[in-house]
């Protein structure tokens, strides 16, 4: 495998470039700063709010790209490239049929926050690990000034078997991605993190070949399809194990510094001949 022609790194956060305590290891600044000097391009790619990003790569924030709510925002600095939204009355619509699932724990996406209703402290302890910003209201229906990225429903017990067959029925007209093993997502078709790293590729006139993606879950199926170096993490969720092409070390061994390392080295060899 080599790796010398890679142009872009779009890498998912949560099970794949954070380890199990949500931590970003100090050895991947260290690859960033050569991948940067390379003239790679960096994208963070996650479910996870903007604010949340950026706040998990502050260090690095104003040198990438992000791909937030699953690809339903992408952000340069504070520049919005694009914004694939759902409208109020597909949003109450959901919100009806998500407060009939018995332990469902539902947050609106917006763009300039987040809105629950009060599920108790212990569910705030956890939201805020992937919220930045977030308002608690007594009735979701409230939240009207702003834009609805996308739906993330919650299930203490999972959301393969508790969300998935209650909401997969929407599929013919909305993305409904189970997204980790609590959490499933409802947002626009084209909200999606492979849609999404498709117009960065076209933007920087870069193609799949030149690609490198990394990903451990349903939410990052579209995206393994737009690189030729797609790698899944050990600890990858079966499908994206058979879609990805390639199989990398687990989150919490560094799989993704791992082969950074790797494409690092055989960029040098490359510029050395």
């Amino acid at each position: 495998m080599d790796l010398s022609q890679i142009k872009m790194v779009a890498t998912d956060m949560d099970g794949t470039l954070l380890n199990d305590k949500g931590e970003v290891s100090t050895h991947f600044y260290t690859l960033f700063e050569q991948l940067r000097n390379l003239g790679v391009v960096f994208v963070a790619a996650s479910g996870r709010q903007y604010y949340s990003i950026i706040h998990k790569l502050n260090a690095i924030k104003d040198d990438i790209f992000v791909i937030a709510e699953n690809g339903a925002l992408t952000m340069q600095k504070d520049l919005e490239l694009q914004t694939t939204t759902i409208d109020r009355a597909t949003y109450l619509e959901l919100l009806d049929i998500t407060k009939n699932i018995k332990g469902s724990q539902v947050i609106l996406c917006g763009r300039k926050k987040a809105y629950i209703e009060d599920y108790g402290q212990d569910f705030r302890n956890m939201l805020d690990e992937y919220y930045g910003k977030y308002e608690v209201l007594d009735d979701l229906s409230q939240a009207i000034d702003d834009q609805y990225l996308k739906i993330a429903i919650c299930h203490q017990e999972g959301s393969e078997k508790y969300l998935y067959p209650a909401l997969k029925h929407l599929e013919d007209r909305l993305k409904v991605k189970v997204s980790g093993e609590v959490w499933l997502d409802l947002s626009h078709n084209l909200a999606n993190k492979g849609y999404a790293l498709e117009q960065l590729q076209k933007s920087h006139n870069i193609r799949p070949e030149e690609t490198m993606v990394f990903g451990d879950y349903n939410n990052d199926l579209e995206m393994m399809s737009q690189a030729t170096y797609s790698f899944a993490m050990e600890n990858a969720h079966p499908n994206v194990k058979a879609i990805a092409n390639y199989i990398t070390k687990s989150n919490n061994e560094n799989g993704v510094e791992y082969m950074l390392q790797k494409m690092i080295e055989d960029k040098k060899v490359m510029l050395n001949k």
